[in-house]
Parts: C-alpha cells; sequence; structure tokens
C-alpha cells in the first residue's frame, strides 16, 4: 500500500465519524464523499475483468457496500430544523461505516502483508482470474457504500423538508 492509499483509506473512514455531529445535508455533504471515491476509481479503477469469476465477485463485493451503505443512511438520524435539514450518524451507523471501510483497509493491509499467497491460492481456487478484479470489487464495493448512503439520506432529508415545510409538499 502506498502513502496515497493509507491516506485515502483514513479519509474515507474519517468522513462518518466528522457526522457524528450533527451536520447539515448540502451539497458538500453530497460532493465530499463522492469525490474522494470518484478520484480513487479515476485512479484505480482501470478495468474491468470479466474473465472467470471475476464479475460474480465485483458484484458480490458491490452488493455488500449497497447493502451496508442502505443501512447506514437508514440508520443515521435526519431531521428539519426549520432551515435546513441534518443527518447526524449514530452508533449502528458509525459501526456499519468502520464495517465497509475498515474492513476494505484491513484487507488492503493483510493482502499486501503476508496475506498475497493465500489470497492468490483462493483467486485460483475459485477462478478469480486477477489482482484487478480484487482492487475493482473493493473500489466498487466503496464507490457503492458511499453513493447508497448518501443517496438514502438526501432522500430522507427531502421527505423531512418536505413535511417540515408544507408549502413544499404541494409542489
Amino acid at each position: 500500500m502506498t502513502t496515497t492509499d493509507w491516506i485515502l483509506d483514513i479519509v474515507l473512514i474519517l468522513v462518518v465519524l466528522r457526522q457524528v455531529r450533527e451536520a447539515r445535508v448540502d451539497l458538500r455533504f453530497v460532493l465530499l464523499p463522492l469525490g474522494i471515491v470518484s478520484w480513487s476509481a479515476h485512479t484505480y479503477l482501470h478495468s474491468v475483468p470479466t474473465a472467470g469469476n471475476d464479475l460474480v465477485l465485483i458484484a458480490l463485493f458491490t452488493l455488500v457496500g449497497t447493502v451496508l451503505g442502505v443501512t447506514g443512511g437508514l440508520a443515521t438520524r435526519v431531521r428539519h430544523d426549520g432551515t435546513h435539514p441534518l443527518a447526524r450518524a449514530g452508533a449502528t451507523a458509525v459501526v456499519l461505516w468502520l464495517v465497509g471501510m475498515g474492513g476494505r483497509l484491513v484487507f488492503q493491509i493483510w493482502a499486501s502483508h503476508g496475506g498475497g499467497a493465500t489470497l492468490a491460492r483462493f483467486s485460483a481456487a475459485h477462478d478469480i482470474t486477477t489482482e484487478q478484479a480484487w482492487v475493482t470489487a473493493l473500489l466498487l464495493m466503496a464507490f457503492a457504500e458511499v453513493a447508497t448512503r448518501i443517496g438514502t439520506i438526501v432522500i430522507r432529508a427531502a421527505a423531512e423538508s418536505r413535511s417540515a415545510r408544507p408549502e413544499l409538499a404541494r409542489v
């Protein structure tokens, strides 16, 4: 793992931890985490391998990220203060985020510090053809978790805003 990999993974972990304090659901709330994973995808996602069971691995990890993201978004407290929608990550949302983002970090550390041979044997036994399949699976897992968590919170915030301001409900 490079220094950039470490920084990126730690920043992704810290993104939700800063939301333990209530935060306004605004453009920055949406763009910061999406920007981080988009930059990661641009930097590390060179191809989507399709041989063997590569797509199965990628789909499985993406599904895990989606489940973690939606569940984390539902476990985040969303309210409207009369002016702005606000979100606050509770314990469950933080744990889910740490499981997803922290799990990716732990997997990367393990794979690059002694687990490579085991991973290679697992890959061969399960017809996962390239290292890029793992990279793609982990990146799409992160992207799915971030996008679905934010999407869930934004949808809930919009609903809170409509119910807090009845004139918006008619639009």
